[in-house]
């Protein structure tokens, strides 16, 4: 009988292992040469390859709805007739908090107060700013961000739940390269997308361990340093690999649903206790600003900003969700077996989206509100963002207590992300095998986190998550291919199921 040794795939798994290494060594021993390399490149690559970017992110949203038409949308993600193997409650709760949950309660405040203090276009602090930066807002996290990973899930699920690849990266080039996929082609494909994830992962969880030291420090006086984050780093890694090694359905599921269920709390919280009746007008109003914008925006046509802008904004968040896409698109198909391809897509694109267009109305818009009325707000978050959400809490009735809610949130939201996170490393670095071996999946969780406290320690966590977001562009290339091979396999599939005319 084969021990849990067999599972694993030996060269992503010792490649990945020695590149991680390599690239850690190199971020201790000289962080200010890797910050300089590493932003430098990341420049370069989002300079010269921005058309690209938004081009990419536009083809991809347009072809994940493609998916959903015609006989393509009725394919199931798996054998004919299977049923979704996670509630819609549950899928939603896991695909939410690994995708985006803990971006949101960062930015929730801070982009739309930024946008607001510093607009791209127009007078500072108006209304006039206050309606752009919400659909700034909305336009960087919402049907765009969600496109890439539409594109991504669906083809590792179309792949390896309907065709029984394996569950990794490298199956969506089947079409593209056939058998190929299971020698060093394939084999680098996914050590990108180890890399991708787990420096991606564990750079927001050093950021996270900010935010929840800033709740902390304005709490109960606790210092804020780097030691108590590290500390942070360890509790949270700690949570994260007892969820991980429970498994799918006992550790990550029931912990995404108790971490929308307090989100749900804190937004329902501020919805009731902030100005309530602007909100009201104003979630309708900036819905229907964004849905007007959106194609202009997608096609490049009345862009914000200058150059400079939409590098260090919009083209940024196209890298960093590209970049991203292997680890969201690869834990979206692994909890979505048994779905149809239209409630695949369309529920990765519009639930979220609508989550985070009400998450931003209720937090930035009410931010934007209390500040016009008693400015403080935009000094504070343009001197820290991770004190964006305890600043608009401060205004609000029971400050102490929803703070105190706010940091175990984002704490919770961390644990979610570093488990989902290292599931899909284990899940690549074991071939694709959707249930890695149990020392496999301590073994990445706790390399996440001590990756995370390493760079914390030495202040390389920037150039880090620079050298991580400069996979986009590989995998803006690697996407585009997806589209091909997955379009080409279901037009025939589609095709052959047709009745004839």
């Amino acid at each position: 009988m084969k021990t849990d040794w067999s599972r694993i795939e030996p060269a992503v798994f010792l490649t990945s292992a020695v590149v991680v290494l390599a690239v850690l060594a190199y971020g201790v021993a000289n962080p200010e040469g890797a910050r300089v390399l590493f932003l430098g490149l990341q420049n370069r690559i989002v300079g010269t390859w921005g058309w690209l970017f938004v081009g990419a992110t536009a083809g991809f949203l347009a072809f994940s709805i493609w998916c959903t038409l015609g006989a393509r949308g009725r394919l199931v993600l798996g054998p004919a007739g299977e049923s979704p193997a996670f509630s819609l409650r549950s899928w939603f709760a896991m695909l939410f908090s690994a995708g985006m949950g803990i971006g949101i309660m960062f930015y929730g405040v801070a982009e739309p107060i930024l946008h607001y203090a510093s607009p791209p276009a127009g007078l500072a602090e108006t209304p006039a700013a206050a309606r752009q930066a919400m659909t700034i807002t909305f336009f960087h996290w919402g049907l765009h961000a969600w496109g890439v990973y539409a594109v991504m899930g669906l083809a590792i699920s179309y792949f390896g739940h309907r065709l029984g690849l394996p569950l990794a990266i490298r199956s969506t080039l089947h079409p593209l390269l056939g058998d190929r996929i299971h020698g060093w082609m394939g084999h680098a494909v996914d050590v990108f997308a180890v890399f991708g994830t787990l420096f991606g992962l564990a750079t927001s969880l050093g950021l996270g361990a900010m935010q929840i030291n800033a709740g902390l420090s304005r709490l109960f006086g606790v210092p804020d340093s780097v030691s108590v984050q590290v500390v942070a780093i360890a509790v949270i890694t700690g949570c994260a690999t007892a969820s991980v090694v429970l498994g799918l359905d006992r550790g990550i599921r029931r912990l995404s649903e108790l971490n929308i269920g307090l989100a749900s709390l804190l937004l329902v919280f501020v919805a009731l206790a902030g100005p309530t009746a602007t909100l009201l007008g104003a979630l309708p109003a900036r819905i229907f600003d964004y849905a007007l914008a959106v194609v202009p925006l997608s096609l490049g046509f009345g862009s914000y900003g200058d150059p400079a802008w939409q590098k260090s904004w919009t083209l940024f968040y196209w890298a960093w969700w590209i970049a991203w896409s292997p680890f969201v698109g690869t834990f979206i198909a692994r909890i979505s077996r048994g779905r149809t391809i239209r409630e695949f897509v369309l529920g990765v694109l519009l639930m979220p989206t609508l989550v985070s267009c009400v998450w931003f109305t209720v937090f930035g818009w009410s931010a934007i509100t209390l500040d016009a009325q008693s400015p403080g707000i935009v000094a504070s978050v343009e001197g820290d963002l991770s004190t964006g959400i305890y600043d608009l809490l401060d205004r609000l009735p029971f400050s102490g207590v929803t703070s105190l809610l706010a940091a175990f949130v984002v704490a919770v939201f961390f644990v979610t992300s570093s488990d989902s996170g290292s599931f899909v490393v284990d899940i690549l670095t074991s071939g694709g095998h959707p249930n890695p071996a149990v020392w496999q999946r301590i073994f990445w969780a706790v390399s996440e986190g001590v990756v995370a406290a390493v760079l914390l320690l030495a202040g390389g966590l920037t150039a880090l998550q620079s050298a991580a977001i400069n996979t986009g562009l590989p995998f803006c290339v690697i996407l585009i291919f997806v589209c091909l091979g997955l379009g080409r396999a279901l037009h025939r599939e589609a095709a052959a199921q047709e009745p004839p005319s």
